[in-house]
């Protein structure tokens, strides 16, 4: 009934959906296995991709060849760039989305992938033969069999939902949980633990009065998140989201259920995200807070349903609905469904190898939620790598590995091997030592060329950024040699209170000025617009920025150097760290549980001081 595959994915959420896709585009032959064919990329949570550090990551899956930022793009509702006041290291673009129109394009690029096949049964166990999986069992107890397995089982092992004094297995709501693989692990030595998330309710928007809330239009110009030329919504049609705050009142009420809350009477072992807690945990740790944002965001283009943004909660549905209907606009809310807790088995990540490949069982690879992570750009990353590296495994090929320097993507993962986490992990800017590098708008110039010598990133991709590439220098070029007569320039200077010009000045250097922008600058020298018009737009504003910040930007590289050296002093695998007896107790036991592949790894494990990674640098000179 079934060939023997390359790589069988387990699970099609973020995570799944781009690990089929990488690998099939890679070349292998892939069989995407889900408990349900009609949730495949669902939005469990909020309809929205992107965000502060979530959106670079975004646009780096695009730049690697992946389809979250296609996908994200054409089933978009609203679009916003982030910390546009603040220098372009902190851009990051964020899209609303259309749950349904968002999970169906998925869907139809899978189905449009050459060598993706489908099948719809839970995965209960794997086939391990000679300490590498081999295959999965499935529920109705076939044996498939595979040169490589990645597991990407979302909130689905084992999950639990908790809404007040109910508990209820499940994976989502309405969905039943997946059980096996992590008993099946455990017993192979595996080590797993529990994590909780939680989602908001969602009500209907024809019973909300926007008039009492603030209104929140999307940007003007619409920058999206492919490097392609994906076509998007017009910046008129956009759909606004509203933002509106919870009270005393709200609060008090809500403090009514306290006592019915499962987080609060222990019936939730697992621990949630702290930067993202439920509006119970918000009025318990903040009680100095006379209230709290609430963003009301639309769920489709064709539905009414309403997410309530920052209302996660698992009190009682009761508590839940009165404590809604307090807020300003939800005086008449109708509820379509409670909010809800959900508890789920993790992996301590670090269990895993750089590839994503766990360190006991050879050819078997994690992505998503089940290394502890949450998001659905956090899941889609890690699948994109696990993917990549599952097709280069099976092919005998070296693995793709990003680091800290590279990419958010190279962030994430060597956080997590590294230091390994015990609560929700999500990505942010300060997570990343090197961010003027790592920026939304050059993920291309970082990572496209990489992905292209795969065979991942297509011909395309890599035409577009030689020529943004080649633009970006003409322009740097033409800016440094043009010179500006004070006569033509004055004008726009002093409307901007900018000290006007005494002598000519080259346009690079008076773009170092604060608050003057190239677009306006070129607006006020129509000879200088003339000459650069003829390169695309990505081109302009990647010349721009680099003049600008050439100094910080340079600043990092020396940096990035310095981490590099570290980088290549490599700990041989059999490095016996028993016999460093100069470190400390805690140091020696988590190195030899993680096994740093180098001194710069070694490094940032939690835990390893300097002086223990001056230690080990003596011991391998010996």
């Amino acid at each position: 009934m079934f060939p023997v595959y390359d790589v069988i994915v387990v699970g099609a959420g973020h995570a799944g959906c781009e690990a089929s896709a990488a690998a099939a585009n890679m070349g292998s032959k892939v069989l995407l296995v889900t408990m349900n064919m009609q949730t495949i990329a669902q939005m469990s949570c909020n309809p929205a991709m992107g965000g502060i550090a979530k959106g670079q990551i975004v646009r780096e899956i695009d730049a690697l060849g992946g389809y979250s930022g296609i996908v994200t793009d054409r089933s978009m509702l609203q679009f916003r760039m982030l910390n546009r006041s603040k220098g372009p290291a902190m851009w990051s673009p964020r899209a609303q989305n259309d749950r349904m129109l968002f999970a169906a394009t998925w869907r139809e690029m899978l189905e449009q992938t050459g060598n993706v096949d489908f099948y719809q049964d839970m995965v209960k166990g794997l086939i391990i033969k000679d300490g590498r999986a081999a295959g999965v069992v499935t529920g109705l107890g076939h044996e498939i069999s595979s040169r490589a397995v990645v597991v990407t089982s979302g909130t689905f092992l084992n999950g639990v939902i908790h809404i007040g004094e109910k508990k209820f297995g499940g994976g989502r709501v309405a969905e039943k949980a997946a059980s096996g693989i992590t008993e099946q692990l455990v017993e192979l030595g595996f080590e797993a633990d529990r994590l909780k998330t939680g989602t908001p309710p969602r009500v209907d928007g024809r019973s909300l009065d926007y008039s009492k809330m603030e209104e929140q239009p999307g940007d003007d110009t619409i920058v999206g998140f492919s490097y392609l030329d994906v076509p998007t919504i017009r910046a008129e049609q956009q759909r606004s989201c509203h933002i509106t705050y919870t009270n005393q009142k709200t609060h008090d009420l809500l403090k009514t259920g306290f006592d019915r809350s499962p987080m609060y009477t222990g019936r939730i072992e697992g621990v949630g995200p702290r930067y993202c807690p439920s509006i119970e945990d918000k009025i318990n740790r903040f009680a100095d807070r006379e209230r709290h944002q609430i963003f009301v965001e639309p769920e489709g283009w064709n539905t009414v349903e309403i997410y309530v943004n920052g209302f996660s909660t698992s009190l009682p549905d009761d508590v839940q609905y009165k404590a809604l209907v307090s807020i300003p606009g939800f005086e008449n809310a109708r509820m379509f469904r409670p909010g809800y807790a959900i508890e789920y088995d993790y992996f301590p990540p670090t269990q895993l190898n750089y590839s994503l490949e766990t360190k006991l069982i050879g050819n078997l690879f994690f992505a998503g939620q089940i290394n502890g992570t949450t998001g659905y750009e956090e899941a889609a990353c890690q699948g994109l790598m696990a993917g990549i590296n599952a097709h280069l495994k099976v092919k005998e090929l070296e693995p793709f590995i990003l680091g800290r320097s590279e990419a958010y993507i190279g962030v994430l993962i060597d956080d997590l091997i590294s230091k390994g986490t015990e609560e929700p992990y999500r990505m942010f800017t300060s997570r990343a030592e090197f961010r003027t590098l790592l920026r939304q708008d050059n993920a291309d110039i970082r990572l496209t060329e990489k992905s292209y010598r795969m065979g991942l990133a297509s011909q395309e991709r890599m035409d577009k950024v030689i020529a943004k590439k080649e633009g970006t220098s003409a322009i740097r070029k033409i800016l440094q040699d043009f010179s500006i007569d004070p006569a033509e320039i004055n004008g726009y200077l002093e409307s901007r209170q900018s000290a006007p010009l005494q002598q000519k000045q080259r346009a690079a250097q008076l773009l170092l000025r604060p608050n003057l922008e190239l677009t306006e600058i070129l607006d006020a020298l129509p000879s200088l617009k003339e000459a650069v018009s003829v390169y695309p737009s990505s081109a302009l504003e990647q010349a721009e920025i680099q003049l600008k910040y050439d100094v910080y930007i340079e600043k990092e590289k020396e940096l990035v150097d310095r981490m590099n050296k570290m980088e290549t002093l490599e700990i041989p695998d059999t490095f016996d760290y028993t016999k460093v007896s100069a470190i400390s107790n805690e140091a020696r036991e988590k190195l030899k549980k993680i096994r740093p592949r180098t001194l710069g790894q070694a490094s940032r494990i939690s835990g390893i001081n300097p002086s223990d990674v001056q230690i080990l640098m003596v011991y391998m000179g010996r």
